[in-house]
């Protein structure tokens, strides 16, 4: 709804100080976007995709402008070669180099780490995070949780269409309050919940590993094992750490089913 491609229900929202619904065509001269699926034909070479590009938004002089954010994104040795050629990481910067051809003042980057190796989502969010310095606000989509936390100023999780927690990584992960407690069993995790005990939280489970959540993790651990081993099950190992943005998710989404967690 930000990048004007779909109308809200109710209700609105401005950009750089422009209504989304009165001045849409506004609104797109300040902003880029870069779709999750890429946005890159693979017959032209780069700089012919970001030349492309130069024409969709009227640009002046667009050789000239098509090689800044070439170099930008480190392509300008590769630019005058086929996309087909260029690794899935290469791509995903060309796309990133077109959406900065009109230098917007807000970017929207749906989930551009997506599908690619541990270097390039490295590379990728280098780029992101020398970007923002500039002062470019930047919208991110992930379901990355541990990219949100590290490079994301303010993060908000979605479940159902409605934002169920707000707030900076730090404060969010210090308002669970809680610490985590992951149980590894013999076997999958099927048929294990809550175990009736107070202060103690069933959180998910996934595989062969249980997480609760606990005021006192070190007291818990002990009455978790022996709740456990009566029931029959099998530990493996126990753990006990801090919460991660992971848990906050977990967590915030069980708690939107009954109320905000915000």
């Amino acid at each position: 709804m930000l990048t004007t491609l779909l109308r809200p229900t109710e209700g609105t929202a401005s950009i750089c100080g422009y209504d989304i619904l009165k001045n849409d065509r506004e609104v797109r001269k300040h902003i880029s976007y870069v779709p999750q699926d890429m946005a890159v034909d693979i017959k032209l070479t780069g700089r012919e995709n970001v030349l492309f590009y130069t024409n969709l938004y009227g640009v002046n002089n667009p050789k000239d402008r098509a090689d800044e954010p070439l170099s930008v994104m480190e392509l300008s040795d590769r630019a005058d070669d086929l996309t087909r050629t260029y690794s899935g990481g290469m791509r995903r910067r060309l796309e990133l180099a077109q959406a900065l051809i009109h230098q917007p003042e807000v970017q929207f980057l749906d989930e551009p780490t997506l599908g690619l190796d541990v270097a390039a989502r490295r590379r990728i969010w280098e780029h992101i995070s020398a970007l923002k310095k500039t002062g470019m606000t930047i919208f991110v989509t992930t379901h990355y949780m541990d990219e949100a936390d590290q490079h994301c100023e303010r993060v908000g999780i979605i479940s159902k269409g409605k934002i169920v927690a707000l707030g900076f990584p730090s404060a969010l992960k210090a308002r669970l309050m809680k610490d985590i407690i992951t149980v590894t069993i013999d076997g999958e995790c099927n048929g294990v919940t809550e175990l009736g005990i107070r202060g103690i939280e069933y959180l998910g489970c996934k595989g062969s590993d249980i997480s609760f959540t606990a005021e006192k993790g070190r007291e818990a651990l002990p009455i978790i094992a022996d709740i456990m081993v009566r029931d029959g099950i099998l530990i493996r190992q126990m753990a006990l750490r801090e919460p991660t943005l992971d848990d906050v998710f977990l967590l915030a989404v069980a708690y939107s089913r009954q109320q905000s967690f915000s």
